[in-house]
């Protein structure tokens, strides 16, 4: 029998490699995004079988990105499609498909294997394989001679995504994009990884020698390459499966609090906070578990611990260089275990749970600068991924051009700064300090700039930051003003100052590209962060662009005659909004983050039309997603023959996973509407899940949460009063400045709003 992985080359999991939730299998010595991937947050599977993951590497992979000349000379069936990103490979000499039956079709007619690529519009790496890859004329000659080849925009077709990223996860214990797949005709994986280079180096073997292996392979081995496809996916299909196991019911809130509880505490990173070295990611999951273990135990020294953890890696994320200090914002996540050199690129679903964090953490803190940082964050969205329609586009890239002549994109080119550069937009000498001290001076010693650069070369392999600063709060408002005699309220101006000249000066800049698809599920996530904030930090204007951005998903991504969600729209031409040929049907977490989102707003603004929206779309929810026989929800739809697994996600990560949400979800539809079936199906999701939740918790610690709010009373507040009435708004305003995880969703209030009794004269 063929040995596969002998013939390519197989890259078992490092011995000794994390196999706890939250791990990432990285290159020795390479951290993160800068290790040749766009990492995924996911946690590590263990499997024992030996089958094929063909490993990246960075030994080939070019810093910059170039500037494609004239028009173009080749032009694929992508040019038809409305993604951002399958539109960046539209004139690729690779003979592209979209994900469809016309090129399963073509696979089986031709006998053709499939190449798979998967990946996203700001992923960096996505970006420098194309353009060593895909953009190559005979390395695209070769795929096209040999495979047929589909490019998947993993944000289109997450489905696509979770059933192809389990197989390059349990076979390698690690993942990211781009993803790179081999497929036999009937979709069956049998070879992949994550970025490959071009060329073979000494580490190992180039991309297009992989290709022309594989080719010979299905020539020479066909039938066993069919055989280990089928078993490979066997066993897939086996380690996914989540159900309930005979007669569970949902485990003990306290066990697995406790269990969660100390799993993040041992994790976590007492001088920088975050719960691991390096890549930091913000992990907004962990910090609300922490927020709900402090609120039911905030009179112990646990309760008390859980809440400096939380508050403190907020504050290090805020001060960090992952915190765009100038434009607003937060970026994707941290290469360095600081919070300082970031992976540049800022998604909406972290901006919109992050928002609500710093909003909750206000909430309990009554520190203003939880308040300043949520709004800091609603400011950018609303200003660079807002559109005039209503909703809110998915992300913002990574590269750019440094100048409008450059040739080359530059990971970060938009956000860095030369001290040259500061000193000359900052050259005013400051009242009351030193004599010679500049604004500049104040500005740079506060963020961390140094005149060679403050960017470790162990951070920037292929020096596109040489020279460069990201700027990181270095010292605190109260150190700064005594270094340099000033006042603290002076010093506040002379900084916002100095943000306004350098964010004009950045504006001049080639901005970075706009991936403008909008997505039900993370306008979900950042309705929610708009109606929460606007709740807790008593800011209207808040609450009307989350109404604002409802009623566009009512209006573009909502089939009122199905009653079912869309998965996405785009921006057309003349910023018109505009939809697929075919529109692609909503997803569970679709109908999850928007259903939250309508609960959210529902108590921010006591609009009965969101609440009534909401609990249409859990009824459907439920039609299209449960599973009677196992319990919880499917990712993804029944009936599609090109899906191999119908998965359940099993933690949570970057999202929280749909099934999460929806205990809390369907605890607070049962509260509102009184169909106590909704609480038997929480129940029955705690129990599938029971098993992960009492050992390893930590994969889910949204769902640990959820189990807390599902064994303890909800409360809901009654108000009765005059709706417009001044006491009564003050009686709303003291009840959404109240954090209790027993009312459902946190920082938000179970309010219903009565008339008072007429009153007499």
């Amino acid at each position: 029998m063929l040995r596969v992985g002998s013939v390519l080359g197989t890259c078992r999991p490092t011995p000794g490699a994390p196999r706890w939730p939250g791990a990432s299998r990285l290159s020795p010595g390479v951290r993160g995004e800068r290790a040749g991937l766009c990492v995924t947050e996911r946690p590590v599977l263990s499997w024992s079988r030996r089958s094929v993951f063909l490993t990246g590497s960075i030994a080939m992979a070019t810093a910059g990105r170039a500037r494609p000349p004239g028009p173009p000379r080749y032009t694929n069936r992508l040019i038809n499609e409305k993604s951002p990103y399958l539109l960046q490979h539209a004139h690729n000499p690779v003979d592209w498909y979209p994900w469809g039956q016309e090129a399963f079709d073509k696979a089986k007619k031709e006998n053709k294997l499939i190449f798979l690529s998967v990946g996203y519009s700001t992923c960096h790496w996505c970006h420098v394989m194309e353009e060593e890859s895909f953009q190559n004329k005979e390395i695209g000659a070769i795929m096209n001679e040999n495979f047929v080849c589909i490019k998947v925009d993993r944000e289109e077709r997450p489905d696509v995504d979770k059933v192809y990223m389990t197989f390059v996860q349990a076979t390698s214990g690690g993942g990211g994009w781009p993803m790179s797949v081999w497929l036999t005709p009937d979709l069956k994986p049998f070879a992949g990884g994550t970025y490959f280079p071009p060329e073979d180096s000494a580490r190992r073997v180039g991309f297009r020698t992989l290709l022309l292996r594989v080719a010979e392979q299905w020539r020479q081995n066909k039938d066993a390459l069919l055989e280990s496809s089928q078993k490979i996916l066997e066993a897939l299909l086996a380690m996914s499966q989540i159900r309930v196991q005979g007669q569970q019911s949902p485990p003990p809130s306290e066990e697995v609090m406790a269990t969660c509880f100390q799993q993040l505490s041992n994790s976590y990173d007492e001088d920088y906070g975050g719960f691991s070295e390096s890549p930091k990611f913000p992990t907004p999951v962990n910090l609300n578990f922490l927020f709900t273990y402090w609120a039911l135990h905030r009179a112990t020294p646990e309760g008390a611990r859980a809440l400096q953890m939380a508050l403190h890696t907020l504050k290090m994320m805020a001060h960090g260089g992952i915190h765009d200090h100038i434009g607003q914002g937060f970026h994707r996540y941290s290469t360095d275990q600081h919070w300082h050199v970031p992976h540049f690129e800022k998604m909406l679903y972290d901006q919109g749970q992050l928002a609500a964090a710093y909003s909750r953490a206000f909430q309990i803190s009554g520190d203003e600068f939880f308040a300043d940082v949520a709004g800091d964050i609603l400011l950018y969205v609303s200003r660079d991924l807002g559109d005039q329609a209503g909703g809110f586009y998915s992300a913002e890239d990574a590269d750019s051009y440094p100048t409008t002549t450059s040739s080359e994109k530059r990971e970060g080119a938009f956000c860095v700064w030369a001290a040259e550069e500061i000193r000359a937009l900052l050259p005013d000498p400051v009242e009351g300090a030193a004599e010679g001290t500049t604004l500049g001076d104040v500005f740079m010693h506060h963020y961390g700039v140094k005149e060679d650069g403050n960017v470790s070369p162990l951070q920037d392999p292929h020096q596109e930051l040489k020279g460069k600063n990201v700027l990181i709060v270095r010292s605190s408002p109260e150190l700064t003003a005594a270094r340099f005699g000033l006042e603290q309220g002076q010093l506040s101006a002379l900084l916002q100052e100095s943000q306004r000249r350098l964010q004009a000066a950045r504006a001049q800049r080639p901005q970075p590209h706009l991936d403008t698809k909008m997505l039900a599920s993370w306008n979900g996530l950042m309705i929610s962060g708009f109606a929460q904030a606007g709740a807790a930090l008593a800011r209207q204007e808040y609450v009307s662009r989350a109404a604002q951005a409802a009623g566009f998903l009512r209006r573009h991504l909502f089939d009122p005659a199905s009653g079912r969600l869309l998965r996405s729209c785009y921006r057309g031409e003349d910023d018109a909004v505009e939809q697929s040929a075919v529109p692609i049907q909503g997803f569970l977490e679709d109908y999850v983050f928007v259903i939250q989102a309508l609960f959210d707003l529902y108590e921010a603004s006591l609009d009965q039309s969101w609440l009534e929206w909401a609990l249409q779309l859990q009824h459907t929810q439920d039609k299209l997603f449960w599973d009677p026989k196992g319990f919880a929800y499917f990712s993804s739809e029944a009936g599609d023959s090109s899906l191999l697994l119908r998965l359940k996600d099993d933690q949570d990560g970057a999202e929280p996973n749909a099934n999460s949400v929806t205990v809390t979800n369907l605890l607070r539809a049962a509260c509102y509407s009184g169909h106590t079936e909704w609480v038997e199906k929480a129940g029955q999701i705690l129990a599938a899940f029971s098993e992960r939740l009492q050992k390893i918790p930590l994969a889910l610690p949204e769902m640990a949460r959820a189990t807390a709010v599902f064994h303890h009373t909800l409360k809901q507040v009654v108000i009765c009063g005059d709706p417009h009435g001044e006491d009564t708004k003050e009686m709303l305003r003291c009840v959404h400045s109240v954090f209790s995880p027993n009312k459902p969703r946190r920082a938000s209030s179970l309010a219903r709003l009565y008339p008072s009794p007429a009153r007499g004269p």
